[in-house]
């Protein structure tokens, strides 16, 4: 397969780009007429949750949301070099599929880095791009390779990544990534004392945080709060947010350091 450049990407190399900032049903969430889905502000829109490391060797991307087609082009990123997986649910890999043209300008298959259950699910759901057939053309499929990980540290890209395990809830992990001393912790619900340690001394956190109300499987405001006081990042980011988060009216009652975050939002990799 011959390589080919995109014609259209921005160099976002020593950036964290947070694509999306939304909950699992994203933001206006559908028949809801709440404040903040009713809203004009472009603060309050927020697409399923994602983010691209630009890593000094090309773009990292964290999970495959649905809206990721949108997300990119947004964005004018045009050129994904490798992805990571943080887990297998619906909102975090459904748009695979977007990233059947990246073949061409790779020039072969998209490293997909994910942990067992990661590819299990993704082999179930996206059967077509894994089967062991001549298709009818090139780019009719996703090219994609597998690469498992763990809670190991592994490198992508030539960049080394610390795997941060996380429980979404009483039965489900979850990984964040640490690059440097910024780290992307979603659908959290519990950080084990082990991973806490690995979260000190940071520059940036971004974590997540769905809404005012304890729910049995997120961090609700008040415990991501808990969660930035206890480490003390110099900067936090919350993400994963539902439509019971007003972006103006949240950020109003927090510390200075600590945000609700937006699509498209620039984070600087330090």
């Amino acid at each position: 397969m011959n390589t080919r450049k995109p014609a259209r990407t921005v160099d976002i190399r020593g950036k964290l780009i947070l694509l999306g900032t939304g909950t699992s049903v994203g933001v206006p969430s559908l028949g809801c007429d709440c404040p903040v889905c009713t809203s004009d502000d472009p603060k309050n829109y927020r697409t399923r949750c994602s983010a691209v490391f630009g890593l000094p060797h090309g773009n990292l991307l964290i999970d495959t949301p649905p809206d990721l087609r949108q997300q990119l082009i947004r964005e004018g990123l045009g050129l994904i070099h490798a992805v990571c997986y943080t887990h297998e649910h619906a909102d975090h890999i459904f748009g695979l599929d977007d990233l059947r043209l990246m073949q061409f300008y790779l020039g072969g298959p998209v490293p997909l880095y994910c942990n067992a259950q990661v590819q299990q699910r993704l082999e179930q759901s996206f059967s077509y791009a894994f089967e062991n057939r001549v298709h009818t053309h090139a780019g009719a499929v996703p090219s994609l390779q597998f690469h498992r990980i763990d809670d190991q540290p592994f490198e992508v890209l030539d960049t080394p990544i610390q795997p941060i395990p996380v429980r979404h809830g009483p039965r489900f992990d979850v990984l964040g990534f640490r690059i440097g001393n910024v780290a992307y912790c979603t659908d959290v619900k519990e950080i084990p004392p082990a991973s806490m340690a690995l979260l000190q001394g940071l520059d940036t956190l971004v974590l997540s945080a769905l809404r005012y109300q304890p729910h049995p499987t997120h961090l609700n405001l008040d415990e991501a709060l808990a969660v930035v006081e206890q480490l003390q990042p110099r900067q936090a980011y919350f993400t994963h947010c539902s439509c019971h988060l007003d972006y103006h009216e949240v950020n109003a009652t927090l510390p200075p350091h600590v945000r609700l975050a937006h699509d498209g939002l620039q984070i600087p990799l330090t």
